[in-house]
């Protein structure tokens, strides 16, 4: 049996559901010789190629989806992103760490926007903020943290009650927040579709077009099903299933996570879910609960976290329906329309591995959730390493970290759930 390199998925992704249907690129159909691959058509994938065919407009680019674009894991996110993105656990003293990294975020979403604009790439985009709430005491003792950042380093945002969390969502499950004001919601998968339809013509797109094997000779060799790559320089960009081709098995791990878009609510119950017209909420904790109003009349929650493989869909169903229940007890008769998982990679300390594999090799992974803001980022800088551009890639790395060790199997599942469990009572009413 051939190794899986890409994750197949249960069910269809929910956000691109609600798309008009979209015509696939072809796949690849014989050999082909590049001077660049990119593996993976995600946001991370497509910035390496755009960002090469910025510095290199001759440069031949091949991208290359095992999937087709927007059922894969960037179109299955929630679509939070921005120019700020706080950690969950900043403390003031990570208050210059942060500003740090802040520019580099600013400098990606910038450039991300302005291919949006650009392109006239339509995506849902809400400049709505997005809230940061907790319903524990602990969790509130942590948020307070990242107030204190967020005021340390002038990022605008405003402090929430409970009264004012209920008039913005229209529950009473949280006790306290902040609202991050620069934050902003949107379709990812609009998004990632906007930006495959805005490539370069110079950056050739094959989707269906799983990487089955790679392999260095005079240069690198990467096999399809359809036909060969060969090319001078290639990029992994496939977060958690980078170690399926065997690297970085000791610094990540791929996660399961779930997502559930409610059915249209009824026009006269739409005061339950809030006054506000567009709203996202994050978690104190990271295995607390997401949600997100989208659209008028629908309610996204996203929640629940597996290893390496996939859980039971029923199973799945009945966590977020319980979370979606404690947060809107009075809409329990309301059901989910669209339900699905995604995939991304889990690093033991919450940092990427981004950079050089090997002589004309290079990878980014590792984003833990937040991939349009820093898979834009990373990929960005990844396609100037590439390329040998200096600049400011030392900075970025002392800035972000590297992905630490993680155990190997079996410990590695072990692990997980040990950690899984103690984290769960940790979180408690957050998820």
């Amino acid at each position: 049996m051939a190794k899986l390199t890409y994750p197949k998925y249960t069910n269809l992704c929910g956000w691109n559901a609600m798309l008009p249907a979209r015509q696939a690129r072809a796949a690849l159909t014989g050999d082909l010789t590049v001077d660049y691959a990119v593996v993976g058509a995600g946001y991370t994938g497509f910035a390496v190629a755009r960002r090469i065919q910025e510095l290199d407009p001759q440069a031949r680019i091949a991208v290359l989806e095992a999937t087709t674009v927007g059922e894969g894991s960037s179109a299955r996110n929630s679509g939070f992103t921005g120019a700020h993105l706080l950690p969950r656990n900043a403390t003031v003293e990570m208050a210059e760490k942060a500003r740090v990294q802040g520019r580099f975020y600013a400098e990606a979403f910038d450039w991300l926007m302005s291919i949006v604009r650009d392109n006239g790439i339509e995506c849902d985009i809400r400049h709505a903020g997005s809230i940061r709430a907790a319903a524990t005491e602990l969790g509130e003792a942590s948020l307070r943290k990242v107030v204190e950042v967020a005021r340390v380093n002038d990022i605008a945002h405003s402090v929430l009650s409970r009264d004012d969390i209920r008039s913005r969502i229209g529950s009473s499950y949280y006790r306290f927040g902040i609202h991050m004001e620069d934050s902003v919601l949107l379709q990812p998968a609009a998004l990632i579709r906007g930006l495959a339809d805005a490539l370069p013509s110079s950056v050739s797109l094959y989707e269906n077009t799983p990487v089955t094997a790679i392999r260095r000779q005079d240069g690198w060799v990467l096999e399809t099903p359809g036909g060969v790559v060969t090319c001078k320089r290639m990029a992994l960009a496939t977060n958690g299933f980078i170690p399926r081709f065997g690297y970085l098995k000791s610094r990540m791990a791929t996660i399961y996570t779930y997502a559930a878009v409610t059915e249209e609510i009824p026009e006269a119950r739409l005061g339950e879910i809030g006054e506000s017209d567009a709203w996202g909420l994050l978690p104190s904790h990271r295995l607390g609960t997401t949600l997100r109003r989208i659209g008028r009349n629908r309610v996204m929650v996203r929640s629940l976290y597996a290893h390496e493989t996939e859980i039971d869909q029923k199973q799945a169903t009945a966590a977020l329906r319980a979370r979606f229940n404690r947060r809107w007890p009075d809409l329990a008769d309301i059901r989910f329309e669209y339900l699905w998982g995604g995939t991304t990679a889990f690093t033991m300390n919450g940092a990427p591995w981004w950079g050089q594999l090997d002589d004309g090799l290079y990878a980014s992974g590792g984003c833990n959730g937040s991939g349009i803001a820093k898979g834009t980022m990373l990929g960005r800088h990844l396609g100037e390493l590439m390329l040998g551009h200096g600049g400011t890639h030392d900075a970025l790395a002392r800035s972000i970290g590297r992905a630490s060790w993680i155990a190997p199997e079996p410990l590695r599942t072990i692990g997980f759930h040990l950690v899984s469990a103690f984290e769960s009572r940790k979180a408690g009413m957050e998820m």
